[in-house]
This record gives C-alpha cells, sequence and structure tokens, in this order.
C-alpha cells in the first residue's frame, strides 16, 4: 500500500540528519515556478495572505528569496527530518532504521503545497506554503489549481512502481483536496482516530495527528501489506472498531483508561 500524510508548518533546520540518504524532489521545476512568483510578494501581503505575524511574515519572505536550486545536503535537509509537529512526532523517523526509510520511499507520500508530493528522503529547503493558501498565481486563483492533476498522476505512478493496489489517506482535509480520488487507481481507506473524553468518543485533533503519524510508522516498520493487517494496527492503545468501518473508513478508538496507560 501507498500511504500519504500531511507536512508541518513547524520545521527543524538544525538537528543534523540521522542518514545521509536523500533524493530530489520530482516537481522543483514547479516548485522553481511559485517560489518565483512568491517572491514578489512584500511581507505585508505574506501576512494578509497568510494570517502572519509582522515578524512570520519576515521570515517566510527571507526564506522564499533565499530558496535556489540545485538542493544539496549543505543547503537543504530530508523532508521527512525536516518536518516536526504532532504527526511526525508520531512518525519519529529518527528511529527508522535503513531498511525502514528504504521502504518509506517507495510507500510513504508527504503532499505539499510547494512541493507537490515529496518522498521521505526528498530533500527540501525551509517554506511555509499550506495547501490551502488562497495564492493566486499564474496557472489559477489557489494551489490546488496550480497542482491539477499533477499530484494525482504522480500517486499513480508511485502506486503502479511499488504494486500496491490500496491508498491510505493519513493526510488532513486540506491537503487531501489537491488529491482528485475519482482518478486514483487504487482502493482508497482513511482512517479515523478517536479518544474518549468524559464517556464519548470523538475526534480530537492534536491526538488524531499523531496517531496519523503512528500509523504511518506501524505501516512502514511492519511493512503492511494488506487491510487485515492495517486493522491489527494497535499502538497506544487505539482498537480498530469494525462496527463503525465500512469499504472507505477505517475506524480506530482509544479509551480514557488506555490513552492514561499510554502516556
Amino acid at each position: 500500500m501507498l500511504t500519504l500524510i500531511s507536512p508541518a508548518k513547524t520545521l527543524d533546520f538544525e538537528t543534523p540528519a540521522v542518514t545521509d540518504l536523500h533524493t530530489q524532489g520530482d516537481f522543483l521545476e514547479h516548485s522553481a515556478e511559485l517560489i518565483d512568483q512568491l517572491k514578489l510578494q512584500s511581507p505585508e501581503d505574506i501576512g494578509v495572505l497568510m494570517k502572519l505575524s509582522a515578524k512570520l511574515s519576515e521570515l517566510n519572505v527571507q526564506r522564499f528569496h533565499d530558496w535556489c536550486l540545485p538542493f544539496d545536503q549543505k543547503n537543504a535537509k530530508a523532508a521527512v527530518l525536516a518536518f516536526k509537529g504532532d504527526v511526525y512526532t508520531g512518525l519519529d523517523a529518527e528511529t527508522f532504521s535503513a531498511d525502514d526509510f528504504d521502504y518509506s520511499q517507495k510507500h510513504l507520500a508527504i503532499l505539499s503545497g510547494l512541493y507537490g508530493l515529496l518522498r521521505p528522503l526528498d530533500l527540501i529547503q525551509p517554506y511555509r506554503l499550506e495547501m490551502g493558501t488562497k495564492f493566486a498565481n499564474t496557472r489559477g486563483a489557489n494551489l490546488y489549481t496550480f497542482w491539477g492533476t499533477i499530484i494525482t498522476e504522480a500517486i499513480n505512478q508511485r502506486l503502479a512502481a511499488s504494486g500496491s493496489d490500496v491508498l491510505v489517506n493519513l493526510a488532513s482535509n486540506e491537503y487531501f483536496k489537491a488529491v482528485k480520488p475519482k482518478l486514483i487507481n487504487a482502493e482508497l481507506l482513511t482512517p479515523v482516530f478517536k479518544d474518549e473524553k468524559n464517556g464519548h468518543y470523538k475526534i480530537i485533533s492534536f491526538y488524531a495527528k499523531k496517531a496519523r503519524g503512528l500509523m504511518a510508522a506501524y505501516i512502514v516498520q511492519n511493512k503492511v501489506k494488506s487491510v487485515a493487517e492495517l486493522c491489527q494496527f494497535d499502538v497506544a492503545g487505539y482498537r480498530f472498531v469494525a462496527a463503525e468501518s465500512d469499504a472507505q473508513t477505517l475506524t480506530f478508538k482509544r479509551s480514557e483508561k488506555d490513552l492514561e496507560n499510554a502516556k
């Protein structure tokens, strides 16, 4: 199977990478096209566009101006190690073995507003450009228009190359909107994670994001190949609930007791 995850706003380019393995992204020419247009924006423009403080606006304008090709290990870092945040806390790629990194290159993909679709070890430079940003560009009114069918076609190519017939969507709604499900040449599954709070089960963003990372790591480290194997996911107290699942959605729940035990 091929698994999709979202990127993260928080980045870490200071901590040395745990591996020298790296690759180049497939869509850097598209990224460069976006960067050229972003460089025309003032800090005030970026602040309004991305709803950022003056300080963060200045930082990201500088990032756009510093962005340059070619990427190497001196000016860039592998995406899966550069992104931080709840999903990546769960993923914990710093603990991957060489075999895990190799497997993840074929079976894990990261959606990105700037880079389109990344393999875990594809090098990236610092940026902030969420997929839902309404950045009018030469291809249309937003990034969904900019990427069009490029990301979907790339997913299909990776599915075929890895012999996968299942696409596991562990990305946020904002990012998965860049994918055209009707054009995907695979069975599409979306895991949902619910935690108990005051006797009721619901999706709690912080826990759900981390659970997506935990499941992505579980798939990579256990070389999960079937839906039946995926349903055996039981990390951090989560349990598959067949009665609340269907052909498109897999529901996993965690009780308050299991949450406490997982801490």
